[in-house]
This record gives structure tokens, C-alpha cells and sequence, in this order.
């Protein structure tokens, strides 16, 4: 058995303590460690690091975590012999750290977005490229139980040819002027890295790549709902980012996605996440964990008369796919598949080319809204 230092940077924040640190690094140490593929298992030894001293002990003190440092200029953390560098900061300040967590020679994985532009996101790349560590980008919904069993579905063959895609996300956050808000205000203000279209279409551009097909095109319209918010210390502030974003992108194969994203709906769907994908042969609506169907020979058959009311159940007619597995944590699961690949050589797909793919979209996605056209996404040189 042996140990893995892992420097975690930005981990006080909601993402970065609850998913990467407690359900994901020390889940794995209290399994005993990743297994490799000779038998030997590998134990993460996590180091905390951050800007605030105060909520890293208290963090450190609450999940028995020996080691921390307050160091917002990580030159004492880098200098150690812990291999690999973690960051799940606010997205501004992830690409300066990583370059010098590349510059110190350090294994590197990090959130997403990997940056707030596609060139500052291509230098990171090339430069952990040219530099030879290992580097890789969280890409957590791939292992959604209610994905994996779509992807289960689309190796199967089972929808045919696939027509279409409809993403719908997203639920109400409050303004924080009744209730206090269930994310933090820096959401909300673009000059901090906020806005819906940075925080999702990163995510939807490996889901829909990896599921159905690179994009090709978009079309997308953002707004601001609600103007003010109230932030966590009670005092209001003008929202300068967008809470909601409308999409549409054509994928290669000639699949049509229309995603729907925001912080300004109440939820009447059976997920905060719900994919449905339309095919010749049948269809599917995937959330977070469930997984339902429609087969052609199921299908009924509707006609549209609004002046008699609609009797027949029409989600009675879906099928659930069942679990036929364990589904772990989708963090954790990338996270023991990023230690092997460090420590084993395995394979690990999700490199920072695949995050600056994510920016890429993104970045056609507001051009797509200030110019109010359809933008072209080019295949990504690195």
C-alpha cells in the first residue's frame, strides 16, 4: 500500500468539500485506497489549501484531515513531494494556479471550466502538454447512473437512428430577499466568473459529445431574469450574469439538441435533469439516476382534438431501464480513474483538451447571443 499526496485547492467551497473531498478522496481512504491493476492499492493523502484559514482547520478538524495551509500563493504546497494538484476554485483564478502547478512539475486535475476564454484555456493545455504531466478535467455527469444507463441504451443500438436531443436543467434559486439563496452570489456576477452558460454548456458539450455527437453549431439566447440578489452577507447587488440560457446546436450525424438552463424555473419534470432522446427506433428520458423508454411498438398514437379532454396516461407508457449494477458517486469514480492513470499509466480520456472544448463552447455561445446569429464550433487544435 502506499500513499498519494493530493494538493486541494478551493476545497472550503460547497463542490470542492462535499463531492471531491468527503464523497470522493475520503471514501476512497476509507475503502482502503484505489485498487491498481497489479493488486497493490494506493491511499489518497489529501492536503488542504486555501485563502481562508479559519474554514480550512475547521474543515481539516471536522474530517480528520492532518494536513492544510493557508497559502493563496501555493509556493510552499508546490515545493512539496505531493504529486498530484487539485483545483475547484472560482474559475478566474484556476488557470494561473494550474500554470504553476504545470511549472512545479505536478500531476493536475481540476473543475471545470478549465478557464473563462478558449485562448487562456488552449495555453494551459499546450503547457501541460509540452510539460509531460499527467492532466485531466472533472467530466462528472458521464458517470450519472441515469447517463450510464442512456449510454447502456446507445451501444445497444437501441433508439435507431437518433433525431433528437432535448436537455432540460435547472430549478429555482432563490434572490435571497425571503429565503437565503441555495448558491453562492458569485453566480450571479459575471466579472467573477458567474453565469449560467459558463457554469453548464462546459458540461453540456462533453455529454452530448461523448453521448450522441461533437457540436457543430449553435444558437443560444441568455438572460437575466432577476436583476438584483441578495448575497451572504444581506447586502443586495446587482446580477450581472445570466441565469438562464436558451440553445439550440446542431451535432454531427445530424442530431438537433435543444438545451433549455436556469436558476429561474420551478420543477415539474421527475428530475432537476432530464434528457430525452428521440430516435426512428424508440426513445429514452434520462435523469440523474432513473432511466425511462418508449419503443416504436409501444408507441401510441395520438390525434389532436382540443375540444374533448385527453384521457389516455401518457407516461404510462414508458418503460424504466433497470440498475442491473452499483452506481457509485460519478467524483469518486472519475477520481479513482484519474489516480490509476497517475500512478498505473491507465488510460484517462478526459484530458484539458476535452475541457477546452467545453470553453470553446461557451465562448460560441455568447458570441451566438451578443450577435444574435448561428455561430460555427470548429474542431479544436490544441
Amino acid at each position: 500500500m502506499q500513499e498519494l499526496g493530493i494538493i486541494m485547492n478551493g476545497v472550503t467551497g460547497r463542490m470542492g468539500t462535499n463531492q471531491h473531498l468527503i464523497r470522493s478522496l475520503l471514501a476512497l481512504r476509507e475503502e482502503g485506497g484505489v485498487e491498481l491493476p497489479s493488486g497493490e492499492r494506493v491511499v489518497p493523502d489529501p492536503l488542504l489549501v486555501g485563502r481562508n484559514e479559519r474554514k480550512l482547520k475547521a474543515l481539516s478538524d471536522e474530517h480528520d484531515v492532518d494536513r492544510w495551509v493557508a497559502d493563496p500563493d501555493l509556493d510552499s504546497c508546490l515545493e512539496g513531494d505531493d504529486e498530484i494538484y487539485f483545483d475547484s476554485q472560482v474559475t478566474p483564478r484556476r488557470p494561473g494556479a494550474l500554470l504553476k502547478a504545470i511549472e512545479a512539475g505536478k500531476d493536475v486535475y481540476c473543475e471545470k471550466p478549465l478557464a473563462n476564454d478558449l485562448d487562456t484555456a488552449l495555453e494551459v493545455t499546450r503547457a501541460a502538454e509540452e510539460s509531460g504531466v499527467k492532466h485531466g478535467i472533472v467530466q462528472d455527469k458521464l458517470w450519472l447512473p441515469g447517463l450510464m444507463k442512456l449510454q447502456r441504451l446507445i451501444d445497444q443500438d437501441y433508439f435507431g437512428e437518433v433525431l433528437s436531443v432535448r436537455v432540460e436543467f435547472g430549478y429555482w434559486v432563490f434572490s435571497g430577499e425571503v429565503q437565503p439563496a441555495q448558491r453562492p452570489s458569485w453566480n450571479y456576477r459575471a466579472e467573477d466568473g458567474g453565469g449560467i452558460i459558463d457554469d453548464m454548456f462546459s458540461h453540456w458539450s462533453y455529454v452530448l459529445e461523448n453521448l450522441f455527437g461533437r457540436v457543430e453549431s449553435v444558437m443560444c439566447l441568455g438572460k437575466t431574469h432577476i436583476p438584483t440578489r441578495v448575497d451572504e452577507e444581506g447586502e443586495e447587488y446587482d446580477a450581472t450574469a445570466e441565469d438562464a440560457a436558451y440553445a439550440i446546436m446542431e451535432l454531427e450525424n445530424d442530431v438537433v439538441a435543444q438545451l433549455n438552463s436556469s436558476w429561474t424555473v420551478r420543477v415539474k419534470r421527475d428530475d432537476l435533469l432530464e434528457i430525452q432522446v428521440d430516435g426512428t427506433d424508440g426513445s429514452a428520458v434520462a435523469g440523474l439516476r432513473e432511466c425511462k423508454t418508449q419503443h416504436h411498438s409501444n408507441t401510441p398514437k395520438p390525434v389532436w382534438n382540443p375540444d374533448t379532454p385527453t384521457e389516455h396516461e401518457f407516461h404510462e407508457d414508458w418503460e424504466p431501464v433497470p440498475d442491473n449494477r452499483v452506481f457509485e458517486n460519478a467524483f469518486k469514480q472519475q477520481w479513482a480513474q484519474f489516480i490509476r492513470h497517475v500512478v498505473a499509466d491507465e488510460p484517462f480520456p478526459w484530458d484539458f483538451s476535452e475541457g477546452a472544448k467545453g470553453v470553446q463552447l461557451t465562448e460560441a455561445s455568447h458570441r451566438a447571443w451578443d450577435e444574435r446569429r448561428q455561430v460555427d464550433v470548429d474542431d479544436l487544435e490544441v
